[in-house]
């Protein structure tokens, strides 16, 4: 799923009104209508008092509609037109007159005395401003945003919490909503995905309006929101003759004494994920250890308890490095005269990326298409600090294009980023907050490049089969009880959840389509027409 920037939707809304003879007017009955039906749904004729805040443009009319819906059906509403400019769009004003001509005169605030008082319990709707807001919200405005955030009440935000803006940071976190559920248009706005957001954005919910979806898939997006559907064409079926060389040879490097255990997760994040085969390359103080624990993975050995030479024999796909590796003197040294020899793919995580913030002449040795899997603060020793999350994601951006690399900024909504594309994943819940999550991904990732994803697929089909595994398993435990091993024991499933009747049927007729590109369409045909005689003799 794309996620749109303000411009593109609003491009999206012309496009549909040409197309379909429709009228902007249209479009705000539609989504005014599609946001009464789901809070009605919800509160199922409750009778709460509910206030409706509307501002003088088209997010505002959106809540006019929803007004005059919540009226019709009975609902306790109090209506308000907040107004903060003498401009008004044609469409607010056509739905404001349509409240009135029913004898619904919604109050207007121009003053701070005007405010409405709000109760602990009740159901504030928040339309008083849409993605099209570019400045801080000020003045009586402000005011009144600290007054709907000042009370226990659910607050439902239409498309976006008014104040919040869809591609910039907060600049004043005492002037945005604090929505309580955000139901948003077509597509998730980027803000949503960022941390700094979080106590604006409590749960949302997407739904279309009626956009066209042709001129929504035309549209050369960069960024996107990587749903279930979205990874099921990434997936490679395996072949009848298929052997293990088929599916590469996955090398994990890293561990030290006492930190043997994140080797562990990320073998078999290879080896669960299906990597034909994988070694692992440790301090000799873990042989035994890994050994015993993984019969699979075969073992290479360096220094006594930690690594310094960096000289493994596999002839390796692609190398996953850094987990529990440590950043002392001599392993730094060594990683750099490594990184120089080795012009296979990399995924680097942890302390492999620690030493590359340490010694930053290293940078330009990576590997191109290597993929860098830092949580927030790994990325700020990479990157130096940042003012936001948005900027943040800017010098990701530029880090990406530079060395040509895949960073995952693993988190809530973790990001997938190369060069001047992202990818934002939906899969996933705080469970995975536990000691050894990051290392089954960097396996994980690892094993899927060896069996031939490109670097951007692997992240991105890795990250979400990752997030489903905590999904699946909280399904029936809690989530503090779930740890790096449940994540491992979950692979298949998630693996398996992704392959639905429908799509094995697509993956199905995907293969048949090569076959016949190889050996003709008529192949079956000609056998079909073939005559056997039950006496022949095979």
């Amino acid at each position: 799923m794309k996620i749109l920037n303000p411009e593109e939707i609003k491009a999206a809304d012309q496009a549909t009104i040409a197309l379909h003879e429709a009228s902007y007017l249209d479009l705000m009955e539609h989504a005014g209508t599609r946001c009464f039906n789901w809070l009605d749904s919800l509160l199922q004729g409750n009778p709460l008092k509910i206030h409706v805040f509307c501002g003088v443009g088209n997010n505002g009319g959106d809540g006019l509609v929803m007004a005059r819906h919540l009226i019709n059906r009975g609902y306790n509403v109090s209506c308000y037109i907040v107004n903060f400019s003498d401009k008004r769009t044609p469409e607010f004003l056509e739905n404001y007159n349509r409240l009135k001509d029913e004898g619904n005169w919604p109050l207007v605030i121009k003053h701070e005395q005007d405010f409405p008082e709000l109760l602990d319990g009740e159901v504030v709707i928040d339309a008083i401003f849409g993605i099209g807001l570019n400045k801080t919200p000020k003045g009586f405005t402000k005011k009144l945003i600290q007054h709907i955030n000042s009370v226990d009440a659910f607050r439902f935000s239409v498309d976006i919490p008014s104040g919040l803006f869809a591609e910039k940071s907060v600049t004043d976190p005492e002037a945005v909503v604090k929505a309580s559920y955000v139901i948003t248009f077509e597509t998730p706005k980027l803000a949503f995905f960022l941390a700094e957001n979080e106590p604006y954005v409590m749960d949302f919910e997407i739904i279309g309006i009626g956009l066209d979806d042709a001129f929504i898939d035309d549209l050369p997006s960069k960024q996107f929101f990587i749903l279930k559907d979205d990874v099921i064409p990434m997936y490679k079926p395996r072949k009848r003759f298929s052997h293990k060389g088929s599916f590469g040879h996955s090398l994990i490097i890293g561990g030290s004494f006492g930190k043997m255990g994140a080797v562990n997760f990320a073998v078999n994040g290879a080896l669960k994920i299906g990597s034909g085969l994988v070694t692992a390359y440790i301090p000799k103080c873990g042989y035994s250890i890994l050994q015993m624990a993984i019969p699979e993975a075969m073992v290479e050995i360096d220094a006594e308890e930690k690594i310094e030479f960096f000289n493994p024999k596999t002839n390796a796909t692609v190398i996953g490095i850094g987990i529990g590796m440590g950043t002392d003197k001599k392993t730094i040294k060594g990683f750099g005269k490594f990184l120089k020899q080795t012009t296979v793919p990399m995924v680097i995580d942890a302390d492999a990326l620690n030493c590359l913030a340490l010694a930053p002449s290293l940078l330009k040795e990576i590997p191109a298409h290597s993929v860098l899997t830092p949580h927030p603060k790994e990325l700020e020793r990479l990157l130096g600090k940042t003012s936001s999350d948005f900027e943040q994601l800017e010098k990701a951006i530029a880090f990406s294009e530079k060395y040509d690399v895949v960073i995952v900024l693993k988190g809530a909504y973790s990001k997938i980023i190369y060069k001047d594309q992202l990818y934002v994943n939906s899969s996933g819940n705080p469970a995975l907050a536990t000691g050894g999550s990051g290392d089954v991904l960097t396996g994980m990732i690892t094993g899927l490049i060896a069996q031939g994803y490109t670097s951007i697929d692997a992240a991105v089909f890795a990250v979400y089969l990752h997030g489903s595994t905590a999904d699946l398993a909280i399904e029936d435990m809690v989530m503090e009880s779930f740890t790096a091993s449940t994540i491992v024991d979950f692979i298949g499933e998630a693996m398996k959840d992704i392959l639905t009747p429908d799509s094995k049927e697509e993956l199905e007729k995907e293969l048949m389509d090569e076959f016949e590109a190889e050996f003709g369409e008529d192949l079956f045909d000609d056998l079909e027409d073939d005559e056997f005689d039950d006496d022949d003799d095979f």
